[in-house]
Protein backbone atom coordinates (compact mmCIF):
# COMPACT_ATOMS: atom_id res chain seq x y z
CA UNK A 1 0.00 0.00 0.00
CA UNK A 2 1.30 3.41 -0.86
CA UNK A 3 1.89 6.51 1.49
CA UNK A 4 -1.30 8.21 -0.87
CA UNK A 5 -3.19 4.76 -0.57
CA UNK A 6 -3.60 5.93 2.97
CA UNK A 7 -4.14 9.71 2.73
CA UNK A 8 -7.03 8.84 0.76
CA UNK A 9 -8.67 7.00 2.98
CA UNK A 10 -8.61 9.35 5.58
CA UNK A 11 -9.94 11.58 3.22
CA UNK A 12 -13.05 8.97 2.70
CA UNK A 13 -13.40 8.83 6.22
CA UNK A 14 -13.60 12.59 6.31
CA UNK A 15 -15.96 12.09 4.20
CA UNK A 16 -18.00 9.48 5.72
CA UNK A 17 -18.03 11.38 9.34
CA UNK A 18 -19.66 14.58 6.86
CA UNK A 19 -16.78 16.66 6.89
CA UNK A 20 -15.17 18.29 3.57
CA UNK A 21 -11.42 17.25 3.27
CA UNK A 22 -11.48 20.02 0.42
CA UNK A 23 -12.06 22.29 2.86
CA UNK A 24 -9.19 24.73 3.76
CA UNK A 25 -8.40 23.55 7.66
CA UNK A 26 -8.82 19.73 6.57
CA UNK A 27 -6.90 19.75 3.01
CA UNK A 28 -3.87 18.84 4.69
CA UNK A 29 -5.09 16.85 6.92
CA UNK A 30 -4.50 13.33 5.56
CA UNK A 31 -1.24 13.97 4.80
CA UNK A 32 -0.34 14.42 8.39
CA UNK A 33 -2.49 11.80 9.75
CA UNK A 34 -0.29 9.33 8.01
CA UNK A 35 2.68 11.19 9.06
CA UNK A 36 1.37 10.71 12.96
CA UNK A 37 0.43 6.76 12.55
CA UNK A 38 4.15 6.41 10.98
CA UNK A 39 5.38 7.87 14.22
CA UNK A 40 2.06 6.26 16.84
CA UNK A 41 3.41 2.71 15.26
CA UNK A 42 7.41 2.78 14.11
CA UNK A 43 7.53 -0.43 16.65
CA UNK A 44 6.24 -2.22 13.33
CA UNK A 45 9.74 -0.84 12.08
CA UNK A 46 11.72 -1.86 14.40
CA UNK A 47 12.56 -5.14 16.59
CA UNK A 48 12.48 -3.83 20.35
CA UNK A 49 14.85 -6.57 21.44
CA UNK A 50 17.80 -4.90 19.10
CA UNK A 51 17.94 -2.54 22.16
CA UNK A 52 19.02 -5.47 24.67
CA UNK A 53 21.86 -6.81 22.50
CA UNK A 54 24.53 -4.13 23.83
CA UNK A 55 25.80 -5.49 27.24
CA UNK A 56 27.95 -4.98 29.82
CA UNK A 57 30.22 -7.79 32.19
CA UNK A 58 31.77 -5.72 34.02
CA UNK A 59 29.35 -5.63 36.76
CA UNK A 60 31.40 -5.68 40.02
CA UNK A 61 29.57 -8.69 41.55
CA UNK A 62 26.37 -7.12 41.27
CA UNK A 63 23.73 -9.21 41.63
CA UNK A 64 20.65 -7.44 42.85
CA UNK A 65 17.05 -5.94 41.36
CA UNK A 66 17.92 -3.27 38.54
CA UNK A 67 14.53 -1.04 38.65
CA UNK A 68 13.60 1.31 35.78
CA UNK A 69 10.57 3.65 37.22
CA UNK A 70 7.88 5.16 35.91
CA UNK A 71 8.72 4.66 32.06
CA UNK A 72 6.24 6.70 30.31
CA UNK A 73 4.45 5.54 27.23
CA UNK A 74 1.90 6.29 24.88
CA UNK A 75 0.22 3.25 23.09
CA UNK A 76 -3.22 2.60 21.08
CA UNK A 77 -5.95 -0.64 21.92
CA UNK A 78 -5.75 -2.93 18.47
CA UNK A 79 -9.71 -3.00 19.19
CA UNK A 80 -10.48 0.27 18.79
CA UNK A 81 -7.31 2.25 17.74
CA UNK A 82 -7.92 4.60 20.75
CA UNK A 83 -5.07 5.92 22.89
CA UNK A 84 -3.75 4.04 26.33
CA UNK A 85 -1.26 6.00 28.09
CA UNK A 86 0.58 5.17 31.25
CA UNK A 87 3.78 4.11 32.76
CA UNK A 88 5.63 1.10 33.02
CA UNK A 89 8.25 -0.41 35.74
CA UNK A 90 10.79 -2.73 34.43
CA UNK A 91 12.84 -4.68 36.79
CA UNK A 92 15.24 -7.90 36.61
CA UNK A 93 18.00 -9.06 38.74
CA UNK A 94 21.44 -9.78 36.40
CA UNK A 95 23.13 -13.21 36.35
CA UNK A 96 25.98 -12.32 34.32
CA UNK A 97 25.29 -8.97 31.93
CA UNK A 98 23.60 -5.67 32.86
CA UNK A 99 22.25 -3.52 29.68
CA UNK A 100 22.13 0.53 29.71
CA UNK A 101 18.78 1.76 31.57
CA UNK A 102 18.22 3.95 28.96
CA UNK A 103 17.17 0.31 26.88
CA UNK A 104 15.24 -0.35 29.09
CA UNK A 105 12.93 2.43 28.30
CA UNK A 106 13.65 1.60 24.54
CA UNK A 107 12.40 -1.76 24.77
CA UNK A 108 9.02 -0.25 26.22
CA UNK A 109 8.81 2.21 23.46
CA UNK A 110 9.20 -0.46 20.68
CA UNK A 111 6.27 -3.05 21.99
CA UNK A 112 3.72 0.58 22.83
CA UNK A 113 4.09 2.11 19.53
CA UNK A 114 2.16 -0.91 17.91
CA UNK A 115 -1.46 -2.11 18.36
CA UNK A 116 -1.45 -3.44 21.64
CA UNK A 117 -3.81 -4.72 24.42
CA UNK A 118 -1.91 -4.24 27.81
CA UNK A 119 -1.55 -8.07 29.06
CA UNK A 120 -0.01 -8.51 25.75
CA UNK A 121 2.51 -5.59 26.32
CA UNK A 122 3.39 -6.47 29.44
CA UNK A 123 4.44 -9.90 28.61
CA UNK A 124 6.24 -8.88 25.43
CA UNK A 125 8.61 -6.56 27.60
CA UNK A 126 9.43 -9.30 30.08
CA UNK A 127 10.06 -11.93 27.59
CA UNK A 128 12.42 -9.77 25.70
CA UNK A 129 14.05 -9.03 28.58
CA UNK A 130 14.66 -12.40 29.60
CA UNK A 131 15.52 -14.11 26.22
CA UNK A 132 18.17 -11.02 25.22
CA UNK A 133 19.54 -10.82 28.93
CA UNK A 134 19.77 -14.33 30.49
CA UNK A 135 18.85 -12.74 33.75
CA UNK A 136 17.97 -14.78 37.25
CA UNK A 137 14.13 -13.19 36.38
CA UNK A 138 12.15 -10.16 34.95
CA UNK A 139 9.22 -8.33 36.91
CA UNK A 140 7.27 -5.73 34.51
CA UNK A 141 4.35 -3.87 35.89
CA UNK A 142 2.13 -1.69 33.99
CA UNK A 143 -0.73 0.77 34.73
CA UNK A 144 -2.51 2.50 32.21
CA UNK A 145 -5.62 5.16 31.22
CA UNK A 146 -7.45 3.25 28.52
CA UNK A 147 -9.16 6.04 26.05
CA UNK A 148 -11.76 3.15 25.17
CA UNK A 149 -13.41 2.89 28.26
CA UNK A 150 -13.40 6.94 29.06
CA UNK A 151 -13.99 7.98 25.63
CA UNK A 152 -16.90 5.32 24.41
CA UNK A 153 -18.65 2.49 25.72
CA UNK A 154 -19.10 2.93 29.18
CA UNK A 155 -17.50 6.19 29.31
CA UNK A 156 -15.92 5.69 32.74
CA UNK A 157 -12.89 8.50 33.25
CA UNK A 158 -10.03 8.07 35.81
CA UNK A 159 -10.01 4.04 35.46
CA UNK A 160 -6.91 2.28 35.02
CA UNK A 161 -5.85 -1.18 34.37
CA UNK A 162 -2.81 -2.26 35.89
CA UNK A 163 -1.28 -6.03 34.61
CA UNK A 164 2.33 -7.65 35.58
CA UNK A 165 4.41 -10.30 34.52
CA UNK A 166 7.11 -12.11 36.66
CA UNK A 167 9.60 -14.64 35.73
CA UNK A 168 12.39 -16.27 36.96
CA UNK A 169 13.41 -15.08 40.68
CA UNK A 170 10.23 -13.26 40.76
CA UNK A 171 8.08 -15.31 40.34
CA UNK A 172 9.59 -18.42 42.35
CA UNK A 173 10.99 -15.89 45.49
CA UNK A 174 7.93 -14.01 47.13
CA UNK A 175 10.55 -11.99 49.58
CA UNK A 176 11.38 -10.35 45.86
CA UNK A 177 8.50 -9.71 44.14
CA UNK A 178 6.76 -8.09 47.26
CA UNK A 179 10.26 -6.24 46.97
CA UNK A 180 9.50 -4.91 43.40
CA UNK A 181 6.06 -4.09 44.12
CA UNK A 182 6.41 -1.97 47.14
CA UNK A 183 8.78 0.24 44.94
CA UNK A 184 6.30 -0.10 42.43
CA UNK A 185 3.10 0.78 45.23
CA UNK A 186 5.56 3.67 46.11
CA UNK A 187 5.70 5.68 43.03
CA UNK A 188 1.67 5.33 42.76
CA UNK A 189 0.82 6.77 45.80
CA UNK A 190 -0.38 10.53 45.44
Amino acid sequence: MSREDAEEAFRVILRWIGEDPEREGLVDTPRRVVEAYRTYFRGYFEDPTEHLRTTFAETGGYDDMVLLRNIPFRSHCEHHMAPIVGRAWVGYVPAQRVVGISKLARVVDGYSRRLQIQERFTTEIANAIQSELEPKGVAVFVKAEHHCISGRGVQKHGVDLSTSKMIGCFKDDPILRQEFLAMVSADLKP
